[in-house]
């Protein structure tokens, strides 16, 4: 079975060279190559408001390569939001959301740089904006794991060790007409706050942040949405 896959990053400069250990440290997964199998997805990512951008295109042998996939079922949506909170920031505005921080990362969390690969969700504006409403007691992991399900959210590939970056291949790139792809990056952004705005309307007796620190729930409750993909 062939172990080589095409991946793609979006961004406003051709890259050649992925270089092992630079870029922002408070990306979703922290310090990694932020890629996807969707050449869409990447042209999506690449624009701004302010001009085009490229789909840069590779080969990866993932032979040898240790994989972390967040979407599996053996993980739960707050050990998606546990590694985000670890590596993202988020606004903290109660003691609640300072409780929960530090108690999903303590039982939710999952130690990313241990991996070559992550497979997991992007957390685009809306979406983080649904996770830092979760964390400050807002809405209820069940509205939190439906929004994200129903508003078509892109899942995205992160390479992260210097083992990893060895089995790049730089194949070209394409662009990305910021007048196609910056429109439906923000159709995307805007259904998503659509379906949220729908959720939030209906009634929900589920479990808020503050139910979880009460009670101790952790990772094997049943009533904790399971993280799988589309």
């Amino acid at each position: 079975m062939d172990k080589k896959i095409t991946i793609y990053h979006g961004s406003e400069h051709v890259v050649e060279n992925p270089v092992w250990g630079v870029g922002r440290k408070h990306n979703d997964y922290g310090l990694g190559f932020y890629c996807t199998l969707d050449i869409d997805l990447a042209k999506e990512w690449a624009v701004s408001s302010l001009g085009d951008g490229f789909a840069n295109r590779y080969v990866l042998d993932t032979e040898d390569l240790s994989s972390l996939n967040l979407n599996s079922p053996e993980y739960t949506i707050l050990n998606w939001i546990a590694v985000l909170i670890e590596h993202r920031l988020f606004s903290i505005s109660n003691p609640v959301a300072a409780r929960a921080k530090r108690y999903l990362i303590e039982n939710y969390g999952i130690n990313v740089n241990s991996y070559d690969l992550i497979t997991g969700y992007r957390a685009d504006d809306s979406y983080f904006d649904f996770a830092d409403a979760f964390l400050n007691n807002s809405i209820t992991v069940e509205q939190l794991a439906r929004a994200i399900h129903l508003g078509r959210l892109g899942e995205q590939i992160v390479v992260k060790s210097q083992f990893a970056f060895s089995r790049i291949r730089f194949e070209g790139y394409d662009v990305a007409p910021k007048i196609l792809y910056y429109t439906l990056r923000r159709s995307r952004n805007d259904e998503a706050q659509r379906a949220y705005i729908k959720i939030l309307e209906e009634y929900s007796d589920g479990l808020f942040i503050s139910d979880i620190l009460r009670g101790g729930i952790k990772n094997d409750d049943p009533r904790i949405p399971r993280n799988i993909p589309q």
